[in-house]
């Protein structure tokens, strides 16, 4: 049991790191960030949502999806 304890924190200090606009995140912090935006994004209201898939198909289109139909509001 206190191997295992010792081998679990071992494994966290060698935690893996991401480099994401200039800032450095671990693997764990990453994730908890992720689930901020999560919750974040639930709370917008309908009409926002569809302002970001509008944003979201403009940039599809100019990536080279050309197929991509662009909601007009």
């Amino acid at each position: 049991m206190r191997n295992l304890k010792s081998l679990r924190r071992k494994a966290m200090e060698g935690e893996q790191k991401f480099i994401i606009g200039g800032r450095i995140l671990k693997r764990s912090d990453f994730f908890k960030e992720e689930e901020t935006r999560k919750k974040q994004a639930a709370t917008f209201s309908f009409e926002e949502k569809i302002k970001i898939l509008i944003d979201l198909q403009k940039l599809a289109y100019k990536w080279g999806r050309k197929n991509i139909i662009i909601w007009k509001i």
